[in-house]
């Protein structure tokens, strides 16, 4: 390696961000990291499990995150988003901006001071199912491991008490946004996904009932971690779930929301029957669909679910939810496809399965780029030296991801040898 070599900004510190950054950085060359949220690990970190394997992402994250911590080529910036970029290929010049976490000494903060301030705020990492303290680790494996203070939902009673109940230093509410300018030969965008906003769809009662959830939440609910501890509960009444829908396409191949199929939600669900049956293992599972779609190993996965005999699919869009006010039960309207059969039933809970919407479809990236009418980076940009890999181009899974991002850490390394060319 040239030792005048430009570094490559990668933008996203998910799964995505996190491979590009490792292998670009084991390979010799400097790298800038960027994140928008407070830790690293993207949407995947929130998950409980992956398919078709079952294993935690804390795996893959843990090595990811030690080989980040241990490799001095990569330089790590959270709370960070793009302003600007200029410049040409092997020759940008970047701005980003950098808020501040407000807190100057972490390892002088125990767990005693947040506990000790009523100022909340819904949890964004568990999806708002619960709520966290002004003051906040964002989840126990965050990296970094540094508290940060949400100084928008801190009252003026709570501002007083922590200059008392902190050591003198370790909160500076004067902090002010940081501007960092960096001179790169390449860019690399991983800015992946949300999930589709499920208050849009008014005929199936998301927020307006309990009990009706997105499969993103129920990830959280899962999890060890999570705000239960991993019991499935019902959000209204904390009861078991005895009987339990899963809602396929839920705004997906639908004009009025997202015409396209996002591809991991059929395995997402079948992974989350999976969770039930572990729980609960008598409860009654039905999953409406229009169609399944798995492929490869995936198919297995989902053939041996159909040996469960208190599992039932029936094929037919959901076409809206009531709730018993008495119970908080829902009941589901719908036609099954293939009996022609009008059906009216009841469930404990209900799980939408949301699409994926790419982050780049609200917040358009400073450069030029050519995206598609979804929001997802097109390719056909003659911008060279910039290029988007996961949940930025199309919907996909982790592991179509991480070989995406293996591929753009080989292009952005090319682009820099050629000299920008």
């Amino acid at each position: 390696m040239n030792s005048k070599t430009k570094p490559i900004l990668v933008v996203g510190g998910g799964i995505g961000g996190m491979t590009v950054a490792v292998d670009a950085a084991e390979t010799g060359y400097e790298v800038i990291l960027i994140e928008k949220e407070a830790y690293l690990g993207g949407r995947v970190l929130r998950m409980h499990r992956y398919f078709p394997k079952m294993c935690p992402p804390t795996c893959g994250y843990e090595i990811n995150i030690r080989r980040i911590r241990q490799n001095p080529n990569i330089a790590v910036h959270t709370l960070a988003s793009v302003e600007d970029i200029s410049g040409t290929s092997g020759d940008f010049n970047v701005k980003i901006r950098v808020k501040p976490r407000f807190v100057t000494t972490d390892h002088s903060i125990d767990a005693s001071i947040p506990a000790q301030l009523t100022s909340e705020s819904a949890d964004d990492f568990n999806y708002g199912i619960n709520n966290t303290k002004a003051l906040f680790r964002p989840h126990e494996l965050a990296y970094p491991s540094s508290y940060v203070l949400n100084r928008d939902c801190l009252s003026e009673t709570d501002t007083e008490r922590l200059k008392h109940i902190c050591p003198p230093g370790a909160i500076n509410l004067e902090q002010t946004d940081e501007i960092i300018n960096v001179n790169v030969g390449a860019v690399v965008l991983a800015t992946g996904w949300k999930p589709y906003d499920a208050t849009k769809l008014d005929t199936l009662g998301f927020e307006k009932y309990p009990n009706v959830i997105s499969n993103v939440m129920m990830e959280r609910l899962a999890a060890r971690d999570g705000p239960t501890e991993g019991e499935i509960i019902r959000p209204s009444d904390g009861k078991k779930v005895d009987n339990i829908a899963f809602v396929q396409c839920a705004g997906s191949r639908d004009e009025n929301h997202l015409p396209y199929c996002s591809a991991v939600c059929c395995m997402g669900s079948l992974k989350q029957v999976r969770y039930i049956r572990e729980k609960y293992e008598n409860a009654n599972i039905t999953v409406f669909y229009i169609d399944i779609r798995t492929i490869g190993r995936e198919e297995k996965f989902y053939y041996n679910l159909l040996e469960d005999e208190n599992l039932s699919f029936i094929k037919g869009k959901v076409a809206g939810i009531s709730e018993e006010p008495t119970t908080n039960n829902l009941i589901l309207d719908v036609e099954d496809t293939i009996s022609r059969e009008k059906l009216h039933k009841g469930f404990d809970m209900v799980v939408l399965a949301t699409g994926m919407v790419p982050n780049t479809f609200d917040v358009k990236m400073p450069v030029e780029l050519n995206f598609d009418q979804y929001g997802f980076f097109d390719g056909s940009s003659k911008n060279v030296g910039v290029y988007a890999v996961g949940c930025a181009k199309r919907p996909c899974d982790v592991s179509r991801t991480t070989k995406d991002s293996m591929g753009a850490a080989l292009k952005a390394i090319q682009c820099i040898n050629r000299g920008g060319a």
